[in-house]
């Protein structure tokens, strides 16, 4: 592979490398908005089980998108497999929210398992979901 041919990838590297940061950044303002708890203010005070389970729902977002990246044919079919992939991630905090009834209420709490539980569902979510992804 050429330079020239390297650089003339730069492009479409940029293009997808954008459309991945707003991907997250909308994941994360909408994961946001369906949580009972918030985020932010409990990871500023220092809250271990909130940056845990926040930290897990990313990667489990992230892991699908990646694949996306990999796998899409144009941006159109990116945004759609990501709007999936945010989908998943939303079902597996009301699965956990129902399964540890109120998810949100523990972690505010500070409850370290409940957090490291729901991030651990929102990985292994996003490692199936990253490889049914695939083609």
């Amino acid at each position: 592979m050429t330079i020239l041919m390297s650089l003339q990838t730069v492009g479409s590297f940029a293009l997808y490398f954008i459309a991945a940061l707003v991907a997250v950044a909308l994941f994360l303002a909408a994961y946001m908005a369906v949580t009972s708890h918030h985020e932010v203010d409990l990871i500023k005070k220092g809250n271990t089980a909130a940056a845990i389970s926040l930290g897990g729902a990313l990667i489990g977002f992230t892991l699908p998108l990646a694949s996306v990246i990999e796998h899409s044919v144009s941006l159109v079919d990116m945004a759609v497999w990501s709007v999936i992939a945010l989908i998943v991630q939303i079902v597996v905090l009301k699965i956990v929210d129902v399964a540890l009834r109120e998810v949100s209420r523990h972690i505010e709490e500070g409850n370290v398992a409940a957090g490291v539980t729901l991030a651990a569902a929102s990985i292994a979510l996003g490692i199936v979901n990253a490889a049914c992804m695939t083609y």
